[in-house]
Order: structure tokens, then C-alpha cells, then sequence
């Protein structure tokens, strides 16, 4: 009769451990949330991530209402987070930011590897936390080498690297860096570019430093388990 007494015992044990530890997702979970929110600075808010709440449907007018279905059902953007989520309190910002936004990224003839360097020009001179992470993934899908983006990223010394590459990133130092922009660096730019081209690039750039602005003032925090691919000063 021992086994019967031995298997009672066992019975009991599990029955007797915490719902928890039973359920994938459960208080362990939510202590994990728990943690990362108290981790967070005290005025941004743990839905958003930024220092504002989230925008919610129902408080939007009939044209906020239908830029919201449209920005949440895009596989293109991120839904709610960061930037767009951001715009979203003021409703035709958001649409008119986002009708620029498509153009120049994906209707402007913009080479895609060029685009996504150029953009994380802006976020490395601007110091783009959010804005980096959400790029440099894409960059190397569109074609960029890792070697290019640790050029940007570590603002190392343009050697070894394509001439494209190079005038891009060029451009983007001294329009964003040093706020002056020398003859000679135009006017590598413009040969490659030509003068449509050119000004659809400075435009992009324009365009994602208006967004590394908004991420700024706003604070917008990484999500929860996502990398700080970006050194800081």
C-alpha cells in the first residue's frame, strides 16, 4: 500500500503548486510587466511608451477615425507605436506627415538601400534611439552591408565604402552635424543623384528628422525586450 500513499502525496503537491506556475503567461508574467513598467521614467506612459497616452477611436472625430483604422490595418507602419501613434492626436498632421512619408519612401525613385541609409544618417546624427531600431534591420534587407551601417552607427571615417554610399552619408553629416553643407560635397551628391534626386533625398532626410524631433520630445521608449542598437555619447 505504500505506492497508493506515494502517489496521494504526489497528487497533493501538484494540485498545491501556484496557478502561475501552472500557466504559461500568468503572475510570473505579469511580474515581469510589472518590473519593466516601474523601470520606466515617471511621466511616460506604460501603454504608449511616450509622454502621451494612446489615442483611442472613440475620442476621434469621423476623419481621425478612419486615419486610425487605416494606419492600424497598414503592415507597413507600426500601429500605435511611436511616431504614428504620436500623430495621431493631431489627425490631419498625421495624414499629411503620412501621405509624405509614403512618397518619399516609396515613390520617389529613391533607390530602397539608399533611402534606409539616408535615414539612418538622420537617426545616428540625431541620436534616434527609436528611430535607429526601427531601420537597421530594414536596411540590411533592402541591401545595405553591416559594414556601411557600423560606418553610420559609429561614425567612423568614410573609407572603404562605395562612393554612393559615402556621399550620402557625407551629405547627411554636415547637413545634420555641422549645419553647413560644403561645395564639394553637394555637388558629389548631385552627381549621383542629379537634381530631382537630390532634393527627394534631402526631402527624406527633412522628413525622418521632423520624426527624430517628435521621437525626442515625446521620449518614446523602446518596447519591452527590444535591443538599444544605437551607442549613445
Amino acid at each position: 500500500m505504500r505506492w497508493y500513499a506515494l502517489l496521494a502525496v504526489l497528487a497533493f503537491a501538484v494540485s498545491a503548486r501556484p496557478a502561475a506556475a501552472q500557466q504559461p503567461g500568468g503572475a510570473s508574467s505579469a511580474a515581469a510587466a510589472t518590473a519593466s513598467t516601474a523601470s520606466l521614467p515617471p511621466d511616460i506612459d506604460p501603454q504608449s511608451l511616450n509622454r502621451l497616452p494612446r489615442v483611442r477611436r472613440e475620442d476621434l472625430d469621423d476623419f481621425g477615425k478612419n486615419l486610425y483604422d487605416r494606419v492600424t490595418g497598414d503592415s507597413r507602419l507600426l500601429g500605435l507605436d511611436g511616431p504614428i501613434g504620436i500623430r495621431l492626436h493631431s489627425p490631419r498632421v498625421s495624414d499629411y506627415m503620412n501621405t509624405g512619408n509614403r512618397y518619399l519612401r516609396f515613390e520617389a525613385g529613391i533607390e530602397p538601400s539608399v533611402r534606409e541609409l539616408a535615414i539612418l544618417v538622420v537617426a545616428r546624427e540625431l541620436d534616434s534611439q527609436f528611430e535607429w531600431a526601427a531601420h537597421e534591420a530594414a536596411g540590411l534587407k533592402e541591401g545595405l552591408e553591416q559594414r556601411v551601417i557600423d560606418v553610420v552607427k559609429h561614425r567612423r571615417p568614410l573609407t572603404g565604402i562605395g562612393e554612393k554610399e559615402a556621399a550620402v552619408i557625407q551629405l547627411g553629416r554636415e547637413a545634420l552635424g555641422r549645419h553647413q553643407v560644403e561645395p564639394e560635397t553637394f555637388a558629389r551628391a548631385l552627381r549621383h543623384f542629379g537634381q530631382q534626386g537630390i532634393v527627394n533625398l534631402v526631402s527624406l532626410m527633412g522628413h525622418y528628422s521632423a520624426t527624430a524631433m517628435l521621437l525626442t520630445t515625446f521620449d518614446q521608449q523602446l518596447r519591452p525586450g527590444q535591443e538599444a542598437l544605437l551607442p549613445m555619447p
